[in-house]
């Protein structure tokens, strides 16, 4: 039995903005891109599904995961900085 391929965030966003932004068939880009049409569809309708509102103007899938990586980049880097306040008063502290 073949093992379960795994793709990226960016990878699925990328092929999802293939298949809106060209208006070709899923079908199509997912032979082009060597992916089931199945798996394709399902990431474009999860991706309908999840904006609704999306119009021509609005982001597509790309900008919104990249959107959504430097959320969790900014939080990460919020914590950093807390945790780095909290450890220089304490050694601000320990200096007295």
């Amino acid at each position: 039995m073949a093992s379960r391929r795994k793709f990226s965030p960016e990878f699925k966003a990328e092929a999802v903005e293939l298949v809106i932004s060209s208006g070709r068939p899923i079908v199509q880009v997912a032979k082009e891109i060597g992916i089931s049409d199945g798996s394709l569809g399902n990431w474009v309708r999860e991706w309908k599904e999840e904006h609704p509102e999306a119009g021509s103007k609005d982001p597509g899938p790309v900008e919104w995961a990249k959107y959504k990586a430097l959320q969790a980049e900014n939080a990460e880097l919020k914590r950093e900085i807390e945790f780095l306040g909290k450890v220089s008063a304490f050694f601000a502290a320990k200096q007295r």
